[in-house]
């Protein structure tokens, strides 16, 4: 039997990380969308889109966690947690990208004064990218931690 490490799929810690993730990502989202003209600018695009792919992710796993949490048996088998390893991995990086690109395009923005981002709507996109940052940096503890148990299994 692998021994249990606090963060890895099927914990409560791994439960707990997925919520966050969950949280900062829909915040991320939020906070895109609120203005309709972020469509105009392809970092901002790909961090909507980032953040549309790791929701839906975090929550299915969030969703074994807590099952595992609540029938206290944790299914790890080599062939998911490998794929679970990879997806965190990917989106993980996917969301670092999307979140410094958006991040310094919303910077450049603000410093050049573009009539067409006012420091408000500028704000509002350093903002998102600061919620995808968080994300991306709450996505990579589990997946370190299940990298960890993966040559055990």
């Amino acid at each position: 039997m692998v021994d249990e490490v606090p963060g890895s799929l099927g914990t409560s810690a791994s439960l707990a990380l997925r919520l966050g993730q969950i949280m900062f990502s829909s915040a991320s989202l939020f906070f895109m969308c609120l203005d309709v003209d972020f469509y105009a600018y392809t970092a901002f695009c790909f961090l909507v889109t980032v953040m549309g792919l790791v929701i839906p992710w975090s929550m299915t796993l969030g969703l074994v966690d807590a099952y595992s949490v609540f029938i206290k048996r944790p299914s790890r088998q080599p062939g998911v947690m490998t794929v679970i390893v990879v997806g965190d991995w990917v989106l993980s990086f996917l969301s670092l990208g999307a979140a410094c690109s958006s991040a310094s395009v919303a910077q450049i923005m603000i410093a050049e004064s573009i009539p067409a981002c006012p420091v408000k709507i500028c704000s509002r996109y350093s903002l998102s990218a600061a919620m995808a940052f968080l994300s991306c940096s709450i996505s990579f503890a589990p997946s370190l931690l299940n990298l960890w148990i993966l040559p055990k299994l």
